[in-house]
């Protein structure tokens, strides 16, 4: 009896937040980038954050680089309660049955940020999230890693360039259809395996945002970079949903807060963040970065576009025509604010 109550306490403790001697609510929060990414400068914030607005009720320790689980390992810990707060890529949601949010790996499908964020932060993001409460998981926010480029050891200009290549792909239908389109092999590994790898020879290329590709080191195992932006990375930050509900209401504000704040800083180092790594992989002169012409990036782009209707019955034609419609009418209002006169404050302004 007392071993049972012993487990039962263990398991509260692990799915509520374990308290220490002082009181403290601690979350971990684990994921499986470097530090010094833009995931990893985040989380680093949201623990600032969190712990100045909850008055120090709440300590977050972060985990960063795998240090506790790997990709395939941390949603599982995070429905058991062993860690409370992960931000997982959305190419993990489809394996634990949550196949829509593949969405985002559609290659093509989301030519720029304003289409993303309006995206995410409305109604198909709402659609989306409510899909994990059955999983035991709640989706408290969407952060930006960037988008993927090619890279391999040998140069990737036409589609033909893929063909025979081993290239790591994360756990997805999606991507693993997206290479085979391609005419790549695709391997599906761990991201903390995929240096090793690519340095043994186990796969030939990977697909990533140029901050992940020179944080971890990538440009010394990698000779060519394709600029494809074909593919989009970001990830959702998740908590362990008995965990969150059954935090006190202030608590719980003031994460909500904190979140709200840290994805704010997120979002405008991700893209800077990504810009200074491919001026380092540059100058580094270990992989040479090839920029897609116009007529090249035509030829993916047609290759790829029958995965949206080969998608549809998976993801929901709904969810993929929902990105169109809102591509469509960022591209109008941007088209729309370029065509439009200055005006004559700015033209005054002009003069001067």
């Amino acid at each position: 009896m007392k071993l049972r109550t012993a487990m039962i306490f263990v398991l509260a403790m692990g799915i509520s937040g374990m308290a220490n001697a002082a009181g403290e609510i601690i979350v971990k929060f684990s994921h499986v980038v470097a530090p010094d990414t833009p995931k990893g400068q985040a989380a680093e914030k949201f623990k600032q954050l969190a712990e100045k607005l909850t008055k120090g009720k709440v300590r977050v320790e972060i985990y960063p680089n795998s240090q506790l689980y790997k990709d395939r390992e941390e949603i599982e810990a995070l429905q058991s309660g062993a860690v409370q707060m992960l931000a997982p890529s959305m190419a993990k949601f489809g394996p634990m049955g949550a196949r829509e949010f593949e969405l985002f790996d559609m290659p093509f499908l989301f030519p720029n940020q304003e289409t993303l964020h309006r995206v995410m932060d409305g109604e198909v993001g709402k659609k989306l999230f409510a899909k994990l409460d059955t999983k035991g998981v709640t989706g408290l926010a969407f952060w930006d890693n960037g988008f993927k480029q090619m890279s391999s050891n040998k140069p990737m200009h036409s589609v033909s360039d893929l063909n025979g290549l081993k290239m790591r792909i994360q756990s997805s239908k999606v991507l693993s259809a997206q290479m085979k389109t391609l005419g790549a092999n695709p391997q599906v590994m761990a991201f903390s395996e995929v240096y090793t790898a690519l340095q043994q020879g186990v796969v030939d290329g990977t697909e990533n945002p140029v901050s992940n590709f020179y944080t971890q080191k990538m440009n010394e195992v990698q000779k060519h970079m394709t600029m494809s932006n074909h593919g989009y990375l970001g990830y959702a930050v998740i908590v362990n949903k008995a965990f969150w509900e059954g935090l006190p209401a202030d608590v719980r504000a003031g994460l909500t807060q904190a979140m709200k704040e840290a994805t704010a800083f997120e979002r405008e180092i991700a893209q800077k963040d990504n810009d200074d790594a491919l001026a380092r992989v540059i100058a580094a002169k270990t992989t040479t970065v090839y920029q897609l012409t116009p007529a090249e990036r035509a030829e993916w782009q047609k290759v790829l576009l029958p995965l949206q209707k080969e998608f549809e019955s998976v993801i929901g034609a709904d969810l993929i025509q929902s990105v169109n419609t809102t591509a469509a009418q960022v591209a109008k209002e941007q088209a729309a604010a370029t065509a439009a006169p200055a005006k004559p404050a700015a033209k005054a302004a002009a003069k001067k």
